[in-house]
């Protein structure tokens, strides 16, 4: 096969994320392209074996992956809680719901393994079944190739003489189901032994155990010669660039995007930030890293963690902030100050489902209108998006550049697919990377600086604290244009206004222009798809399926300078978000004479390509 969709699903303390991206990080060593999405419950622990405790981790890999997959080809089922949700999908909670393929997790010719061990009447009644045999109240297809594996008993079996008590015995039955994938795929275990080593080294007493269980769970798979197809992907194309490549989540990636930016620009690094899901890894990775120069503070809340890193940009270091969108609310006073101030700003927004608490471990694509217009007077900021969890480090260290340079905040818009989810990324060299020139102030203002002066492009000039001949006061009032004083003079401060929009605008000139994806096999040459940020896989996918057009913005504030251009080429242009509609409100103002259709989804989950095609098909 090309490409394969495998989900592990289980109680929440199952260790299925932990099993998922160990499987993930070998098909990534193997030089297989990877997408993945970790998929878990809001609650910190539901009842353990009920339908609210199912987590999830499914990844796609293969030689074209676009996404983490609509559909699971092999399926591990720990408990009958997650083979109930997984095979019946979204209706899950009907109490009537029978196998839908339109609905369910898996295909119909899937393979599913599942723990017969956890299927005991108490098991049943905890995951909500009325009968004594799961699969068929569920209604699974003959297609459906089931293959019962009692885990729990093999893994005691395994372990018996370990000296390990029967909780710690438990929580390795993950290892023998991983072992047993790996069998499926015939994955080297000499490799997948040393990954584990690799996972464990911290704690080198579960090496041992961990290793014995998933080596059985291999051999059990060998041994008996299960009645299921192994699966074999096809060899890895020998067209990548040469380099080091790993599996790396989104939030890793901005994080040392922001590494890179500040090593580049020869920078100290700032981070003031909050513990907000699913932003807090990004704090924790920055964190780690003193041995790079790079200071991260902990805020009491998150007015104080961009306050911090306001006053981390006024005395000259790369300042930043993370969050997801309930703190980019809190912060929106304070990013209104550094526009005022005109100070460079990266703020992270790492999306999730909202309003308020929302779906707080779910994606959605919801805070972009708050991103560019949720500060109170006239408050223009760049704002751009990753599309990827592997692009999340090139967007980061872009939104640096760019606030650097323009000194201006930069606000980049992730979310919590991109955050969590993982991909194939080389390591850059840092020689590859673009050069970074902070707009310092010149030499010959030394004595007479006035923060009022501005460069050709409308960009004031960066003096901070300590550089003698430079001193100066930057205040959130309105300045004067001539001499930075305060002023409350109505034509200066509309001079003011248009000077800071001005600014932004002027940045259009130097991103690059926006780039069509063109189909391989053109059918619909005049339908053009237009999404943003996170979609790009899916829609990628669905407009191959479809034969039609891509346009996928990753600069939103400014919009490349040939959008109209290119837009205006099309037919029929139908802008795909997660949300309700706000990308394609900003294009219908931005360009009124377009004909805009729009398809919406808000169910905390990422496209199914599936659903984009019919949509299209349909209307």
């Amino acid at each position: 096969m090309k490409n394969i969709v495998v989900r592990f699903c289980g109680d929440s303390g199952d260790g299925m994320q932990l099993t998922g991206n160990m499987f993930a990080q070998l098909a990534a060593e193997m030089g297989h392209e990877i997408s993945t999405l970790p998929d878990f419950p809001a609650e910190i622990r539901a009842p353990q074996g009920t339908l609210g405790g199912v987590s999830a981790f499914q990844v796609e890999l293969g030689s074209e992956v676009y996404t983490s997959g609509d559909k699971a080809d092999v399926v591990v089922a720990m408990n009958a809680a997650a083979l109930k949700v997984c095979a019946l999908g979204s209706h899950f909670n009907h109490s009537q719901a029978q196998f839908d393929e339109e609905f369910s997790l898996f295909h119909k010719h899937a393979v599913v393994i599942v723990d017969t061990d956890s299927l005991a009447d108490k098991d049943l009644e905890k995951a909500q079944y009325h009968t004594d045999n799961p699969f068929t109240e569920l209604g699974l297809p003959e297609s459906v190739q089931i293959v019962p594996v009692a885990l729990t008993t093999l893994t005691k079996e395994a372990l018996k003489d370990s000296g390990m008590d029967n909780k710690s015995v438990l929580k390795c039955r993950n290892m023998f189901a991983l072992g047993l994938i790996y069998w499926l795929f015939d994955e080297p275990m000499e490799k997948a032994i040393h990954l584990l080593e690799e996972k464990f080294k911290k704690k080198p007493a579960l090496v041992a155990p961990n290793t014995k269980v998933m080596v059985d769970g291999y051999n059990y798979g060998q041994n008996l010669a299960l009645n299921v197809q192994q699966v074999r992907l096809e060899e890895v194309q020998g067209d990548k660039v040469q380099g080091i490549y790993t599996s790396i989540a989104g939030n890793k990636a901005t994080a040392w995007g922001l590494i890179a930016a500040a090593e580049k620009a020869g920078k100290k690094l700032f981070l003031g930030s909050y513990p907000i899901t699913p932003a807090t890894d990004i704090l924790h990775e920055l964190a780690a890293r003193k041995d790079m120069n790079v200071m991260a503070v902990q805020a009491e809340d998150e007015i104080a963690g961009v306050c911090t890193a306001i006053g981390a940009a006024f005395a000259g270091d790369l300042a930043c902030t993370s969050t997801s969108g309930p703190g980019l609310s809190l912060k929106s006073e304070a990013i209104g100050l550094a526009v005022m101030a005109e100070l460079p700003l990266v703020v992270i927004d790492v999306q999730r489902g909202g309003p308020s608490t929302g779906l707080p471990t779910k994606t959605e694509q919801t805070d972009l209108l708050q991103a560019l217009y949720g500060r109170n007077g006239e408050c223009p900021a760049v704002v751009i998006a990753a599309s990827s969890s592997a692009n999340c480090f090139d967007f980061a260290y872009e939104a640096c550049k760019i606030a650097l340079e323009n000194m201006t905040p930069v606000i980049l818009l992730t979310d919590t697919y991109l955050a969590n989810g993982t991909a194939l990324w080389r390591i850059p060299k840092l020689a590859e990377l673009p050069a970074i020139t902070p707009q310092s102030v010149p030499e010959e203002l030394k004595g007479h600086y006035n923060p009022a002066l501005r460069d050709e492009r409308g960009v004031r000039y960066w003096a901070y604290p300590g550089m003698e001949g430079y001193e100066h006061r930057n205040i959130g009032l309105e300045r004067d244009a001539a001499k930075g004083t305060i002023s409350t003079n109505p034509e200066n401060h509309e001079q003011m206004v248009l000077a800071r929009k001005k600014k932004i605008e002027q940045i259009a000139e130097r991103i690059p222009n926006l780039q069509i994806i063109k189909s391989s096999n053109p059918q619909m040459s005049g339908t053009l798809l237009v999404g943003w940020g996170s979609t790009e896989g899916h829609l990628h996918a669905a407009a191959n399926e479809l034969g039609c057009d891509l346009a996928h913005f990753n600069y939103i504030c400014p919009l490349p300078k040939n959008t109209r251009e290119v837009l205006s080429q099309y037919k029929r242009i139908i802008v795909c978000e997660l949300n309700t509609g706000q990308f394609a409100a900003y294009l219908r103002a931005q360009f009124p004479e377009l004909k805009i259709e729009q398809y919406n989804e808000i169910q905390g989950q990422p496209f199914a390509v599936e659903r984009i095609v019919k949509f299209v098909q349909q209307n």
